[in-house]
């Protein structure tokens, strides 16, 4: 039986080549069958090997700000015509190994822990890269839709939400740290030594998760925001981050 790969791709933020090297990367990264779907509102200019479904409706208020809180569509009843083993990826995620061991983990539900300590200690995951199967959490879905409100008003964001939700039902599981590593915490050398060093590939690492800044473009360059501490340039995530 074929396993599933999923993304999501809406607005303007990302541009189709983070969905065509995405999709490089898993098929170079993953020896067993494989569907490989985008779930967006815009499919022009996504290759073809990707299937492109229509985003599952939200019917989220305009102009609230975004928090990821589509990514609860994927825990509906029925997610296109997808069943069974799933992993949902961030379209700025670099795969960097194989990710075979992500499918072959047991337990219902798997993310990643969150990196900031005041979050790992409230079990928080971080939403880049998780595992579920299809239909079989769909009342954390519902129950977002019933309470859309008291939802937004308890929790930041739809992982914060969501690692409630499978808490409480006692399916909340982590990766193992060395797996998905964040480029901002774990690759780019901390103090003084980000000045002389480029950031470094953590032994073990499977998916390198870029959240906030910088994005791949930008750590591949040097490029940083205002708010971004120096990094020197990061030629090796080329290697990777390709077609």
């Amino acid at each position: 039986m074929d396993v599933n790969v999923i993304c999501m791709k809406w607005g303007d933020k990302y541009e189709p080549q983070y969905v065509n090297r995405l999709y490089a990367m898993v098929e170079r990264n993953l020896t067993l069958p494989f569907r490989f779907v985008c779930f967006t509102d815009n499919g022009t200019g996504i290759r073809d090997e990707v299937e492109v479904q229509p985003l599952p409706p939200m019917k989220l208020p305009e102009g609230i700000p975004e928090r990821g809180w589509n990514k609860l569509a994927t825990f509906g009843e029925q997610l296109g015509d997808l069943e069974g083993k799933t992993l949902f990826l961030d379209l700025d995620v670099v795969i960097v190994d194989s990710i075979d061991c992500f499918f072959t983990d047991q337990r219902e539900f798997s993310i990643i822990k969150d990196y900031h300590r005041r979050n790992a200690a409230r079990s928080i995951g971080n939403s880049s890269v998780y595992l579920f199967k299809i239909g079989r959490d769909a009342d954390i879905l519902e129950n977002f839709r019933q309470n859309f409100d008291q939802v937004r008003s308890t929790f930041r964001n739809e992982q914060a939400y969501l690692s409630d939700q499978m808490k409480q039902k006692g399916k909340l599981q982590f990766w193992p740290d060395p797996w998905c590593p964040s480029f901002k915490h774990h690759c780019i050398p901390r103090g003084p030594m980000s000045l002389i060093r480029e950031p470094a590939l953590p032994d073990g690492a499977k998916v390198i998760v870029f959240h906030g800044d910088p994005n791949p473009p930008e750590a591949i360059d040097g490029r940083r925001s205002k708010f971004m501490r120096f990094m020197r340039p990061t030629p090796w995530i080329k290697d990777y981050w390709r077609e």
